[in-house]
């Protein structure tokens, strides 16, 4: 799959800025460069060195630029790399491109810098997802978890595993050789003791991907209640914008509003859905039912009701509350409305009282959000699954062992004992990349940016 040409993109965002940076990759990554560059040559500089000069097409002075060398295989992708740094004209950066595409570079795929860094030994596949994490990390806390998986700490936990796993495989292996022989090499009670430590290690990882998915991806909030409470309202207010439209006529909001805010540390996407009731407008009713759908897929429901509304009529909801599995807040919008004998009763029932349109209460609601997710206090300096692909190949490399154990003590030969531990060792090496195919590094590395 790893081809041997010379790869160029520009890894910097498209669009004018001050400066682009165009880069190369590959054996002829130097030479090329070297063609149009005016200034040192390159071929006989050290790496890990800065270069000023002129780019030339012929005699025609296209940019002023800094070009830095790293040379194979101290770089990036154990290859010679080059980045050129130009000015941030698109024409600029255009032009460099394509001529060095004339001199026989190729315009590289999404990915395919840090899949070469894969490819050449740089680290393994867990890493080099972590790098497309680290570039799409949003907050402290999915920047931490990136940057301990691309350090190789998913890895290490891995490694060890498997280095004790592939030392029965190969005693079970010794058994197959001399079955005529009838001897066990491998210790029945010490390869059971050895799955039974390695499945609760494996427990902890598939558990740690509740956390680690919502250090990701956020954590989806939905904003719901009936009609006209006042829940587009404190969107805006928690966005500090006018996200959603807000109107005194109940029923405006008919679709799920969506956007994110950073809360010290974590992300939070917050949904402002339709008000919840009966109502024979057709598109309305569409709405509340995507409501109550994105209310089961929430990680946490913020509950809203009116200041003024019936208490008996509030019970009634909190109680259907109260059947989901999903936490809520429970809020009282209007606050400033409330009689003592109203905040009292809300206080009771561990209500938080706002007011969403001055803005009252919002730093309380940030904090009982923090407190109701628990993430604030989450070590991320420990190993979280924050792939699915990573936890799917965990769940398999679990039900191989298993099968492992249930052989052990329904005794079978030692060759069904071998295909079971085989197994595992394979899902184990899917998530490392010591088992790969092609369709397995296209999916994962076409994800990624081009220029990465």
């Amino acid at each position: 799959m790893l081809n041997n040409d010379t790869i160029i993109a520009l890894s910097t965002p498209p669009g004018s800025g001050a400066i682009g940076v165009i880069r190369l990759s590959g054996p002829e990554a130097i030479n090329l460069t070297n063609e149009v560059f005016s200034g040192k040559d390159l071929a006989k500089q050290a790496t890990h060195t800065l270069h000023f000069g002129l780019v030339k097409n012929g005699d025609v002075v296209v940019d002023e630029v800094v070009v830095s060398l790293f040379v194979g295989p101290k770089s990036y992708t154990k290859e010679n790399v080059v980045e050129i740094s130009c000015h941030g004209s698109n024409y600029i950066i255009q032009q460099i491109i394509n001529l060095l595409i004339n001199k026989g570079a190729r315009a590289a795929k999404p990915g395919e810098f840090t899949l070469r860094a894969f490819m050449n030994g740089a680290f393994d596949l867990s890493q080099a997802e972590a790098v497309a994490d680290l570039i799409a990390s949003d907050s402290k806390a999915s920047h931490e978890v990136a940057m301990q998986q691309m350090r190789g700490g998913f890895s290490t936990e891995l490694k060890d595993l498997r280095e004790q796993l592939i030392h029965f495989a190969s005693m079970i292996e010794l058994e197959l050789d001399f079955a005529e022989e009838d001897v066990e090499f491998a210790n029945r009670d010490q390869l059971r003791e050895l799955i039974q430590r390695i499945n609760k290690v494996l427990q902890r990882l598939i558990h740690s991907f509740e956390v680690g998915n919502v250090i990701k991806n956020g954590v989806p909030v939905v904003i719901a209640g009936k009609p006209n409470v006042g829940k587009s309202t404190l969107l805006n207010a928690l966005l500090n914008e006018e996200r959603a439209i807000v109107s005194d006529i109940a029923g405006t909001t008919r679709d799920t509003i969506e956007d994110e805010i950073n809360i010290n540390g974590v992300v939070f996407r917050f949904i402002d859905t339709a008000g919840i009731r009966e109502t024979a407008d057709v598109i309305e009713a569409k709405g509340v039912e995507r409501s109550l759908e994105k209310m089961k897929q929430a990680k946490l429901i913020i509950y809203m009701v009116d200041a003024q509304e019936e208490q008996q009529e509030v019970l009634k909801q909190l109680d259907e509350l109260s059947k989901q599995a999903t936490p809520f807040l429970f809020i009282v919008n209007k606050a400033e409305l409330l009689t003592p004998s109203q905040k009292e009763f809300y206080t009771d029932h561990q209500a938080l009282l706002i007011s969403a349109k001055d803005k009252l209460g919002m730093d309380v609601l940030e904090h009982r959000l923090l407190e109701k997710v628990n993430l604030s206090n989450i070590n991320t300096s420990e190993t979280l699954v924050t792939n699915i692909r990573h936890v799917e190949a965990l769940k398999q490399t679990q039900n191989s062992l298993n099968r492992v154990l249930e052989n052990i003590d329904n005794p079978v030969t030692s060759d069904f004992l071998a295909m079971d531990i085989k197994q595992a060792l394979h899902y184990l090496g899917e998530i490392t990349g010591t088992v790969t195919t092609d369709d397995l590094l296209e999916n994962i590395f076409t994800k990624f940016c081009i220029g990465k």
